[in-house]
């Protein structure tokens, strides 16, 4: 195991395209990081980095306390697992596995000693035998992954591992990475595009953006407390709902307005984001997580000063769950944060609907909601859960400067 640390990590390609921008990184011994975002944010170019795979224009890469730069990828101890396998068709299972440790000269005890230990720990045992061709996509990922483990290295670098499997099998080799990377303590970069994916795997996840680390922490916290509009955008399925609002004092205390919506905040959210009174009489971005909506019929006692009134405009079943969506009659938030967290696509698909119909609004409610298509629902909010951020900067509104 090793610690891996990154420090000012920049590349720059020969167009002055800058990928990866001064990225700061430290990655304890052990730990299983997640780095997070879309398609051209500079996750891969930062691993390839890591893994000696892509030439570094500035900075420093620590593996275990050493420095890395100029070492090629077989001096610095690490095994990378990609998502295409990058198996050889005509071995069996048993000889990709081994290949590498054949290379590298070890005895032909130790190599099946290493082989038979992590095909046991993969669930690979009976398939040892066989080439990849007649191997299912989840195990040719296994034999892939074994490959990195018979190594023991001080590393594994993964790059969006399972972006080839189907949704079902997914689910299922996201909990067979996790069990193997807990078990085996080994110190993991994982880069994936699927925020579900990093939630559910990292210890911790780096959120990125056109080159430069937004926000990391733990799962809960990115979720919780995320740093800007693109973390908050970005983290979360569905997205959180986002609004224009103005900061107002009422009945001795404040609230936020939104079209016809009041929502009263208590002293404890107050208390929890005290930089909020600086904003008194401003507008600013309101944030809402369909998480913490609630069908108000079914809360006795549900205050008003904590209700939305809404049509519901699609009413989407998932079995546990229902998915309300409604509109809300204020302008709906469209900046460059949330455009680089959904994509332009998304937000145009949408443009028209939000003219029509003002911000779109997600509720997850349970099961038991009576909430139907074209009818009225009441929903409570949770006020102590709203998130706040600056429209001019896009950062969150938590502490006093």
């Amino acid at each position: 195991m090793a610690q891996i640390e990154l420090e000012r990590l920049t590349k720059v390609y020969p167009d002055g395209t800058r990928a990866v921008k001064a990225l700061d990184l430290e990655i304890p011994d052990g730990e299983f990081m997640v780095l997070v975002g879309p398609s051209g944010c500079g996750k891969t170019t930062a691993l390839r980095m890591v893994a000696g795979l892509e030439a570094i224009t500035e900075g420093v890469v620590r593996i275990g306390g050493r420095v890395v730069n100029d070492l090629p990828p077989k001096g610095r101890d690490i095994a990378m697992v990609f998502q295409n396998y990058a198996l050889y068709p005509h071995m069996s299972a048993y000889k990709n596995m081994a290949f590498g440790l054949k290379m590298r000269n070890l005895d032909r005890g130790e190599i099946g000693r290493r082989v038979r230990d992590a095909a046991r720990v993969l669930g690979l045992e009976d398939v040892l035998s066989k080439k990849p061709r007649t191997l299912s996509g989840g195990q040719r990922q296994r034999v892939a992954m074994g490959r990195a483990i018979v190594r023991e290295p001080l590393a594994f670098l993964m790059d969006e591992p399972l972006s080839n499997l189907d949704a079902k099998l997914r689910v299922e080799m996201r909990a067979e990475i996790a069990r193997i990377q807990r078990n085996l303590e080994v110190t993991t970069i994982y880069v994936t595009h699927d925020q579900v994916e990093a939630m559910t795997l990292g210890d911790r996840v780096a959120v990125m953006r056109d080159g430069v680390l937004q926000q990391v922490d733990r799962p809960q916290g990115l979720y919780d407390r995320p740093a800007n509009l693109f973390v908050a955008e970005f983290i979360g399925s569905p997205a959180m709902n986002l609004v224009g609002a103005d900061v107002e004092r009422s009945d001795g205390g404040m609230s936020v307005q939104f079209g016809e919506n009041r929502l009263l905040l208590d002293d404890q959210t107050l208390a929890d984001r005290p930089a909020l009174r600086r904003f008194e009489g401003k507008r600013i971005i309101v944030g809402i997580r369909p998480d913490d909506l609630e069908d108000a019929s079914l809360v006795p006692g549900a205050p008003d000063d904590r209700r939305l009134s809404a049509v519901v405009d699609i009413r989407e079943d998932m079995g546990s769950e229902v998915f309300v969506h409604f509109g809300v009659d204020a302008p709906p938030v469209r900046g460059e944060d949330v455009a680089a967290a959904i994509g332009a696509e998304a937000i145009e698909a949408t443009a028209a609907q939000a003219r029509e119909k003002g911000s779109l609004f997600v509720a997850r409610l349970g099961r038991e909601t009576t909430a139907r298509e074209d009818e009225r629902v009441e929903l409570l909010v949770d006020t102590r859960r709203l998130h706040f951020f600056d429209t001019e900067t896009g950062s969150g509104i938590y502490d006093e400067a």
